[in-house]
């Protein structure tokens, strides 16, 4: 029945197809080596005994190419580290100088309040202390605004409030707007 099947199979799709459809659908393999083909000047197909596999690596050959490549292993990981730490010393550095920078700001930020305090002298307080408030006002008005505050922040707090209350608005308004940023204790920017 089978030599039947594929001698029209043969004929039909021809001899390759017919040994795959005779194998495929259970016949020997034997049967199907029987009709295979060999194209003139191709190679011979290997026969299944003539395979061969390949040795597996035994644990000896495994632990010696380990060995041998741990050196270089072990010197790149610690060059990637190193690199790594480079790169973390230039962000560092750069925050430092960053930190710097602000320390400095803050520092000239610190000199310039305290210059600003200082131009106000006792005895000029003393001076501005003892004049009407009006009068205080008018005066005050005339000079330079940082003076003015300067002066305005060493008087009496009611002393300064009723002077202040009699200039006018614009000045007035300059006027607390530097003795404000100057009582401040953190940075005005």
């Amino acid at each position: 029945m089978i030599e039947l099947f594929a001698s029209r199979l043969h004929r039909r799709f021809g001899p390759l197809a017919a040994a795959a459809i005779i194998a495929l659908a259970g016949g020997t393999a034997g049967r199907a080596e029987e009709v295979r083909q060999v194209l003139p000047g191709g190679q011979v197909p290997a026969q299944p005994a003539q395979l061969s596999r390949e040795k597996a690596p035994d644990e000896s050959e495994i632990q010696r190419f380990c060995s041998n490549i741990a050196d270089a292993a072990r010197d790149r990981r610690y060059a990637l580290q190193a690199e790594e730490l480079k790169q973390l010393q230039a962000g560092i550095d750069q925050r430092m100088k960053a930190l710097e920078d602000k320390r400095a700001e803050y520092e000239q930020w610190l000199k310039r309040r305290e210059v600003f305090l200082a131009r106000a002298e006792d005895s000029v307080v003393k001076i501005y202390a003892g004049m009407k408030p009006d009068a205080a006002a008018d005066r005050l008005a005339m000079v330079n605004a940082e003076l003015a505050a300067a002066i305005l922040m060493k008087l009496d707090a009611r002393k300064a409030g009723v002077i202040l209350n009699e200039m006018d608005q614009k000045a007035a308004a300059t006027l607390t707007g530097i003795m404000a940023s100057a009582a401040r204790r953190v940075d005005p920017s």
